[in-house]
């Protein structure tokens, strides 16, 4: 296989388990099993991939939920799979650390811009191109955090390839200079990847700790608590949002240059 394409369409069912034809027109990604549990339970549909890198599902509306695990590479490796199928349109619900006094845990994010201190993204495009989310796909998203009753904050936020940073005293003053509102590992890949694909994305990002304080450090109880209070909602966000968009939504057009 030498083929582009020809790699992706074989490659996106051997990671996931799923067939091709068994994938929606809109995707829900995220980092947690939890979610595509939920998911599964919700809509009564069956897991697939278990055992596989990543484990998906999709409901008789056709949206599929993916777990495409943790990290800039494996963002990158699900946005390039998903050319497989041309997705009309992935929405990430990830969560990330605040960084600004007016975003507490609990809060949501959608984030204008992202910051790409990954790097993965430099193997796509040159750094001087933007990681931007599509305009229209963000636009509906927010009409649905309102409908839900729910307020958002808006700004760029800042992606690494560090998972434990907090220690580091000169990398906190970097984010501070960046007057990033958050940080995560995936989102600016997911961009940056999506935008190389041709594939309309966004993220929908849930605030889970505050680690730029000692006391806001994320821990194994404090996570688990944010995801008691917080995480069906934001699921549910996520799939009104991408359930209702063919519908509703403004047509989203990808131009090429």
């Amino acid at each position: 296989m030498l083929d582009r394409l020809e790699i992706t369409k074989n490659w996106l069912p051997r990671y996931t388990g799923m067939p091709l034809e068994n994938f929606g027109d809109y995707i829900l990604l995220t980092n947690f099993q939890h979610y595509v549990n939920r998911f599964a339970e919700l809509f009564s549909c069956d897991i697939q991939g278990e055992g596989k890198p990543m484990q998906s599902a999709t409901n008789s509306n056709g949206l599929t939920i993916i777990n495409f695990g943790i990290g800039s590479a494996n963002a990158a490796t699900i946005m390039d799979l998903l050319s497989a199928i041309q997705p009309k349109g992935a929405l990430f619900l990830g969560k990330c650390g605040g960084l600004k006094k007016s975003t507490e845990i609990g809060h949501f994010i959608l984030p204008n811009a992202a910051i790409r201190g990954e790097g993965t993204s430099n193997d796509y495009f040159p750094v001087e191109v933007p990681a931007l989310p599509s305009f229209k796909l963000h636009k509906f998203v927010s009409e649905k955090i309102i409908d839900h009753g729910h307020d958002y904050r808006t700004g760029v936020v800042y992606s690494t390839n560090r998972r434990i940073w907090e220690h580091d005293q000169n990398f906190q003053e970097k984010l501070k200079k960046t007057t990033s509102i958050g940080i995560d590992m995936e989102t600016a890949t997911i961009f940056i990847v999506g935008h190389y694909n041709m594939i309309a994305r966004g993220a929908l990002l849930l605030v889970s700790d505050v680690p730029i304080t000692p006391e806001g450090v994320k821990t194994e109880e404090s996570d688990q608590q944010v995801t008691q209070l917080w995480a069906d909602s934001h699921l549910q966000i996520g799939i009104d949002a991408m359930t209702e968009i063919g519908e509703k939504g403004e047509k989203i057009k990808h131009f090429l240059y």
